[in-house]
């Protein structure tokens, strides 16, 4: 078997908690672009799937593994008086600020790959805006060979462009590399791009929705060196 080279990951799920992230970013969106109409803010809940008061989404949510234009494309229907480039601003400007609660102790997670010599990339269905600085917020942009939102010149996932931007950037093999990410639609962009793919729990896909896109489900990125140095 190949060995493993390059680790690409996605961000929302993997990297961070995605309801912790998400839903805070929700609420907010819908609190600002609704305003005190309570009928239309559950109005707009009800479109993205998500449950104002627990805060927390359903599994079939657009809001996961979307891109901010296919997101906007939802709500623009509720919000006459918006623009898709003004309402997709405000959304990018509020999930730069979303607060962020890593999977696992990123720092020392990503510096430890690092110092075995991965070559390490994010791939995220996120703009690239707000995707950078939550890597910035957690310190941790200096260790991503690789960064590429949906607005990168790749495409979003599940097609394949930003993997195979990864390893046309940094010289790798797709056979060389492996997806690690907790959505069908990482998965698929993994299959597609020819790598291997790790799924992971942390998101809100459950282990038999991932399993047959993934060569192995793992509870969070915090068991992947185990699984990597298994691989031989």
């Amino acid at each position: 078997m190949v060995a493993i080279k390059g680790i690409i990951f996605d961000k929302d799920g993997t990297l961070f908690d995605f309801n912790a992230t998400w839903g805070c970013w929700t609420g907010g969106l819908i609190s600002e672009e609704c305003g005190d109409d309570t009928v239309l803010q559950q109005a707009l809940a009800a479109e993205l799937a998500f449950d104002l008061q627990s805060q927390r989404f359903e599994k079939h949510s657009i809001v996961i593994a979307s891109t901010a234009e296919e997101v906007a494309d939802v709500i623009l229907p509720y919000l006459p008086d918006a623009t898709p480039s003004g309402l997709i601003d405000r959304m990018n400007d509020r999930a730069a600020k979303a607060p962020q609660v890593e999977a696992a102790p990123l720092k020392t997670f990503l510096a430890d790959l690092k110092s075995r010599g991965f070559v390490l990339g994010v791939a995220t269905n996120d703009s690239e805006m707000p995707a950078r600085a939550h890597l910035d917020q957690a310190g941790i942009s200096d260790q991503f060979d690789f960064i590429a939102g949906y607005d990168s010149g790749y495409g979003g996932k599940p097609a394949p462009g930003q993997l195979i931007g990864f390893c046309n950037h940094t010289g790798l093999a797709p056979a060389e590399c492996i997806m690690v990410g907790d959505s069908t639609h990482d998965l698929m962009a993994g299959r597609a791009a020819g790598m291997r793919c790790v799924g992971v729990l942390t998101g809100l896909a459950e282990a038999n929705e991932l399993a047959p896109h993934a060569d192995v489900v793992l509870p969070s990125i915090a068991e992947l060196p185990e699984w990597i140095a298994a691989q031989g």
